[in-house]
């Protein structure tokens, strides 16, 4: 078996691994979030959301040092180098921990200060908001400890130990929830929640550590600094920087925007959104998590034609998960919300459809992201990029400031997110030598027509059927056979249908042989 077949098995193998855990918490997350929400209450879940969004918007340093601390443990890897992978390491863990000091210093002079004096909060949970600030900053330094070990285990693709732990992360958080929920608890339940997940995060802080320092060789802290090497991760992060900061910006930039202008109760529908948006965007997220160290060690070792290969499908397979799952959310949302929910938010049916579309268009951009930074020279691309996504926030206040639906934040972020698309292309063509015209062609062009071919009868299907339990059924059998024909027909090239043919052959001889 060839060194590149090999890859492409390990791929699948791991994006298996990672769709069993992903099953699970998937199932667990919209029972957990059901509970959560009538545990708390519609005020106080919005004010997990929005107080949680405020310690986000100091995770922006982290959210590029992540991304470089990967980047530079998977190529040293592709190139095999053990002694600059204990470099890496370890500059890692320095550059965390002066990290975590300059979030702590930040988060409690000017976070405290927007959190009680401009943020839209009923004075009687003030006291309970301020609980809940310090508890979700305490989890966010205990995960910035967590950053350089999850990378290392990523990096060298032990994706059955990283499902093991999302599974016992999950089953935490729902033993959580149902302590919450049922455990008679005499005290403010906001509080004790954001304090349980504290200890969640300290539990599973202390498993990174052993697995890591028992499993990989590089993964012990030395003192010993190369300061070349240091200039070049924080050069590095430096500039993803704005591309972390332009993400969170719109994400949680926006969640403070529908705070200030609408109160919790619409930080709470989007919050239900989101929730929906990630059950159903782990599927394309544990497929990025296998396949991104391949294309990270691809770049490495100058296979550009698997490389390629690797984006192209990648690119497409990720939206193709998206649309055939997100199909029947999309046309039965108002139902799914009204069975899944006692209470369902105001504009929370509009913000679930709305964000499930950004997530399609945002997963195609995912590999031609991987690939940006698996070539360090990323400050051009982040410049123009991060700029462009980084207007999301004016764009957002400006609207909302003129009168318009809070709707209106989502559908701001899915025009910037194609016009980013557009700009992504354009760099990597003169970085990496992208073939942009084959890209649109086989990739963007087929997923215009399988997207336009996927809605058609479910569309009128769901116009004929009625709004009850039947009709939902039979809704989402329609979705799911009708989108995983098009799919197979007109979103597989010859050879990917022939693999999955013999794959399907091979698991069913397999199954009846038992």
């Amino acid at each position: 078996m060839t060194e590149q077949a090999e890859n492409t098995k390990r791929i699948a193998k791991n994006t298996l691994m990672l769709y069993v855990r992903m099953l699970f918490g998937m199932l667990v997350s919209l029972y957990t979030s059901r509970v959560v929400l009538q545990a708390l209450g519609v005020e106080d879940y919005g004010i997990y959301n929005v107080v949680g969004g405020v310690v986000a918007m100091f995770s922006l340093l982290s959210g590029s040092l992540s991304a470089a601390v990967s980047r530079f443990l998977t190529f040293e890897l592709g190139r095999n180098d053990l002694v600059r992978l204990r470099k890496v390491f370890s500059s890692a863990l320095c550059v965390h921990a002066l990290l975590a000091l300059v979030v702590l210093v930040l988060s409690e002079t000017l976070g405290l200060w927007f959190l009680n004096c401009q943020m839209n909060i009923p004075a009687d949970r003030m006291i309970a908001a301020n609980w809940v600030f310090q508890f979700s900053l305490f989890s966010f330094l205990l995960g910035l400890f967590s950053v350089p070990y999850n990378a290392s285990i990523i990096s060298h693709e032990r994706m059955g130990i990283f499902a093991f732990v999302g599974i016992g992360d999950t089953l935490l958080q729902l033993g959580i929830v149902l302590f919450i929920a049922f455990g008679g608890i005499c005290s403010d339940k906001l509080i004790v929640y954001a304090s349980l997940l504290v200890v969640k995060g300290m539990l599973f802080q202390l498993f990174y550590f052993y697995y890591c320092r028992k499993s990989f060789k590089e993964c012990r802290f030395r003192l010993s600094l190369d300061k070349p090497l240091l200039k070049e991760m924080t050069g590095f992060a430096g500039w993803n920087f704005i591309g972390a900061s332009s993400a969170i910006l719109r994400d949680q930039g926006g969640n403070i925007l529908l705070n200030l202008f609408y109160g919790p109760a619409l930080n709470a529908a989007r919050g239900v959104a989101n929730q929906v948006s990630n059950a159903i965007g782990l599927f394309v997220g544990n497929f990025m998590i296998a396949l991104n160290p391949q294309i990270t060690k691809s770049y490495a070792a100058a296979e550009y034609g698997y490389m390629f290969s690797l984006i192209f499908r990648g690119a497409r397979f990720s939206y193709y998960l998206l649309l055939w799952l997100a199909l029947p959310v999309l046309l039965n949302t108002q139902y799914i919300l009204s069975i899944w929910l006692n209470v369902v938010p105001e504009h929370a049916t509009l913000f679930v459809q709305l964000v499930l579309v950004f997530s399609m268009c945002e997963a195609i951009s995912n590999p031609l992201i991987t690939v940006m930074l698996a070539t360090g020279k990323i400050r051009n691309y982040q410049i123009i990029v991060g700029g462009l996504q980084m207007m999301n926030f004016p764009l957002s206040y400006i609207f909302l400031k003129m009168g318009f639906l809070p709707e209106i934040i989502v559908m701001v972020a899915i025009s910037l997110s194609l016009i980013c698309l557009g700009a992504r292309l354009i760099l990597l063509r003169d970085m990496i030598q992208l073939p942009v015209a084959r890209f649109l062609r086989h990739v963007c062009g087929n997923v215009i027509v399988v997207t336009i071919l996927s809605l058609t009868v479910p569309m009128y299907a769901r116009w004929e059927l009625p709004d009850n339990l039947f009709g939902f059924i039979f809704s989402c059998i329609i979705c799911f056979g009708w989108g995983g024909i098009i799919l197979y027909r007109f979103g597989c090239s010859v050879s990917e249908r022939k693999f999955l043919i013999s794959k399907l052959q091979f698991a069913s001889a397999k199954w009846l042989n038992k």
